[in-house]
């Protein structure tokens, strides 16, 4: 058996350095891509938390012009000035509800769909809890 041409062995040693060089290129792209990748995201995640922080801003002014609105000495001037000639309600006039308004005005809305038999079966209708979620 003869032993292969010097040439030959040369060949391979740069075949395979060239192959090991585009390899490594390859994954040199690739590395240069996913920063890339990383630092647009990063970016576009800025945008989107000032885009938040300015929108809870603006609904913070918008509460607190709400709050302000709704003050009695504010609601007082605004009648006079107005000349509506309201009254402030009296304690009788007041109805206080225990329970949470959502709640009653989900029931009262949905209270025919809960009604048991017949539309005219009266006052048979099915009890139940409903338990608001929590968010801890």
């Amino acid at each position: 058996m003869k032993p292969p041409p010097a040439n030959a062995i040369v060949n391979q040693l740069v075949a395979h350095t060239l192959g090991l060089l585009v390899f490594g290129g390859s994954l040199g792209l690739g590395a240069v891509w996913m920063r890339q990748e990383i630092f647009s995201a990063a970016n576009r995640n800025r945008t989107l938390e000032v885009k938040i922080a300015d929108a809870e801003r603006r609904l913070d002014e918008i509460d607190a012009e709400v709050a302000t609105a709704m003050n009695p000495d504010s609601l007082l001037t605004r009648n006079s000035g107005l000349r509506l000639a309201l009254g402030a309600p009296r304690e009788p006039q007041v109805i206080r509800v225990n329970e949470s308004p959502e709640l009653r005005l989900a029931a009262k809305l949905n209270r025919e769909i809960f009604t048991i038999g017949r539309p005219d079966a009266g006052s048979e209708t099915v009890s139940f809890q409903v338990v608001p979620a929590a968010y801890h």
